[in-house]
């Protein structure tokens, strides 16, 4: 299996396929394929992960392409301005994601959810559940903006909008913490809360938060009329 990333602003990967290999996706995900493809619609691991996965952002049915013939081709594109970055998964690590981060995956990389402590997930602002990649294989996630990679060392914190965070390895503590002092938290422009991220271990962050950046384009939106 072979692959190529192109595009600049809104980025696609064409991944090619030898006879029998094969890659999943959320049903709809698929831009266009070769005419040597069978593909198969399911729940994935039942109708609880299939649940879990829609609450990640994810739909319920995933939808498997397999290649029947050499050098088969499919592409799938991002759904966003930014950037598509590719994980290797050797069975060693896990992987935690943002929610609807995830754009496909080989068969050996496990999409499940990964619950956060309450006060991280719910006070974070991008909702309490994330995505866990595990297993082995290659996965492909979608960035919003542009992608910056950081290798925590062990104790070292970085304090990141939670909008921001990308991915990063499970050996990196997820935590909240509480903006001090009520101009800052007023005016701070930054809400009331900041996610932190305590090394070892590898972060990807993006530079656009989607949902900041739904806000700033609310005023300019027509409004409703009754």
């Amino acid at each position: 299996m072979r692959y190529r990333i192109f595009g600049e602003k809104l980025p696609a990967v064409t991944i090619e396929f030898e006879a029998g290999e094969s890659i999943y996706t959320q049903a709809g995900g698929m831009t266009w394929m070769t005419d040597n493809f069978t593909m198969e619609t399911n729940m994935k691991g039942g109708m609880m992960k299939g649940l879990g996965r829609m609450l990640t952002g994810e739909s319920l049915f995933m939808a498997t392409y397999t290649a029947r013939a050499p050098k088969a081709e499919l592409t799938l594109a991002s759904s966003f301005p930014g950037a598509i970055l590719p994980l290797e998964l050797d069975g060693s690590k896990t992987w935690i994601a943002q929610k609807s981060a995830f754009l496909c995956a080989t068969p050996g990389v496990e999409l499940s959810i990964y619950a956060s402590k309450f006060k991280a997930g719910f006070f974070g602002g991008e909702g309490f559940l994330l995505q866990k990649l595990a297993g082995r294989g290659i996965a492909f996630l979608e960035i919003d903006g542009s992608l910056v990679e950081k290798d925590l060392q062990p104790g070292e914190r970085i304090k990141v909008d939670t909008g921001n965070v990308a991915a990063f390895e499970s050996s990196v503590k997820y935590e909240v913490e509480t903006i001090k002092g009520f101009t800052n938290i007023l005016f701070g422009g930054e809400g009331l809360f900041l996610t932190v991220l305590e090394g070892p271990g590898k972060v990807y962050l993006q530079t656009v938060n989607v949902s900041g950046f739904a806000a700033r384009l609310k005023p300019f939106l027509p409004n409703k009329t009754s």
